[in-house]
């Protein structure tokens, strides 16, 4: 009988921005991508974590501002395909909107996007082994979403903290959404990691 396979979770972040890679085995995925122009220091931060670039099955944002997708066509070129949420596509060319030539970005193609709606998620992520599925969680933005794993880990981006939106209506309803569908354990975008509290 085989047995099951462990999901592990390690930080790449840098620039106050941190970027999870949820990995099942050797595939693995990278949760937000990176500041525009700043390839070498994720490289850098895969090496220093022991994960190999090329072991890296998609990259997927969990929303499209600059310091967590701004990376999200160079690390195509790099062999990492996008994995985008349908909610997501019409977000992405606003992001070049918000960048200065000085930042570097380079603007996301449509080219090589995988485009899959959160009703597919569980299915397209069973495939590459990792247990979960993708939750549109809007409250920072319209088109955020989440990554939780089938353990509890949850993976939130920006989304507002529960107990700072008590006038977000929209985060509210997304952490009611995450804590019945099992979310224990938080994975923010900036700050540590920490249980998501009872009610």
């Amino acid at each position: 009988m085989p047995g099951k396979s462990t999901t592990t979770v390690v930080n790449v972040g840098y620039r106050s921005t941190n970027y999870w890679v949820v990995s099942a085995g050797r595939s693995r995925l990278l949760v937000d991508i990176g500041w525009p122009g700043s390839l070498a220091a994720m490289k850098a931060n895969l090496r220093k974590m022991d994960v190999p670039l090329g072991e890296l099955r998609y990259a997927c944002a969990t929303h499209y501002h600059i310091d967590h997708a701004g990376l999200g066509e160079e690390l195509k070129w790099e062999g990492v395909p996008l994995l985008v949420l349908d909610v997501q596509t019409e977000s992405i060319p606003l992001m070049k909107t918000w960048t200065k030539p000085a930042d570097r970005y380079v603007e996301i193609t449509p080219d090589g996007n995988v485009t899959i709606s959160c009703d597919e998620s569980r299915e397209f992520l069973n495939r590459i082994g990792i247990p979960g599925q993708i939750l549109h969680t809007p409250g920072h933005t319209d088109h955020c979403v989440s990554l939780l794993l089938d353990d509890g880990s949850a993976f939130t981006g920006d989304l507002t903290p529960e107990e700072q939106a008590f006038d977000n209506p929209q985060a509210l309803a997304s952490w009611s959404l995450l804590r019945e569908a099992g979310a224990t354990k938080l994975y923010p975008a900036h700050g540590p990691v920490r249980p998501l509290a009872t009610r």
